[in-house]
This record gives structure tokens, sequence and C-alpha cells, in this order.
């Protein structure tokens, strides 16, 4: 796995590596591009990563003794970013600060959406400030993505904690 070779002194376990995964995927679902007005930029898609690592590490911290997956999907998630990049040439030097920008943006949007999580108004307001902040969207398309979310919370609630710890989020599909 490439992110053992970038940090070899760091090991993530595989179901944090199974969880994000699902997670990217999850994230690349065309529906949100093409059909619910994302901008299918960096930004839209960091976006749509952050909103589903919220809505995993929301469901975790329901959990006693799954600290360690849930740092590790968080940790997996920001080594992921850093080689992408790198691999889009932003220099060593920049890594670092872009990262830096990257975690607190990531704090702010977790702590928007956790606040937001029981609050129709306040989870449209944090969608259109964070997910959809370089567009202005349609209140269709809003309204979507709060179901969306919403739902998939439920989903996730009702899930055993087992799955998780196996590192399978089980999305619904996106339709």
């Amino acid at each position: 796995m490439i992110l053992t070779k970038l940090f070899p002194g760091k090991a993530y376990s595989s179901e944090a590596h199974r969880l994000y995964t699902e997670i990217v995927e999850q994230a690349r679902s065309p529906v949100f591009y093409r059909e619910r007005g994302v901008p299918d930029t960096l930004d839209g898609r960091f976006e749509l990563i952050v909103l589903h690592v919220f809505l995993v590490l929301h469901r975790l911290k329901e959990e006693d003794g799954v600290d360690t997956l849930s740092q590790d999907v968080f940790d997996v998630m920001f080594a992921d970013l850093d080689q992408s990049l790198r691999e889009m040439g932003v220099g060593d030097l920049s890594v670092g600060k872009k990262v830096k920008v990257m975690a607190q943006s990531f704090y702010g949007h977790v702590a928007a959406y956790d606040q937001a999580i029981n609050d129709e108004t306040a989870m449209d307001d944090a969608l259109r400030r964070n997910l959809y902040g370089t567009v202005t969207p349609s209140d269709d398309d809003v309204a979507f993505m709060r179901t969306y979310v919403l739902n998939q919370r439920q989903h996730m609630s009702e899930m055993a904690v087992a799955a998780f710890l196996a590192g399978n989020a089980n999305f619904k599909t996106v339709s």
C-alpha cells in the first residue's frame, strides 16, 4: 500500500483503510456533481469527503472503544490528501501549510455539521457555506443533500458498530 511506503513508521489499520476507501467511493458518486450541483472541483471533492468522514466519525463517537479507529480514519484521510497534493505537484515546503489549512477547514466543517445535525435550517446553512461554498446551489439541491445526510445518519445509527470495526460503512446508495 502506498501509504505505508510514504509513512513507514505509521501503520494504519486495514479497517480504517477500508472505511476511507468507502468514504471516497461514496463521495465520488456522480449524482452529487451531475445532478445536485456540487462543484466537480478539488474543493467540491474535498467537501464531499469531509461530509462523509463526518458521517462516519459522528456515528463512531457514539461508541466506546473505537477512538483508535476514528483516529486512524482521520489519519488515513490526511495522509491521502498529503499524497494527492504531492501528486498534483505541490512542493514539499508548501504541502504542510496546505494540509494545515485543510485540517482547520475539516475541524470547522465537522463542528458546523455536528452542531446542525438536529436542525434542518442550520444544516441547510452549513451545507450552503461548506459543501456549496464556491457556488450558489438551488434550494432543491440543498434540501436533497440535507435529506441525504440525515438519511445516512439514521442508516448508520441502526448499524452495529461491528460493521465499522470490520471496515464497512455501508453507505446507502445515492439516488
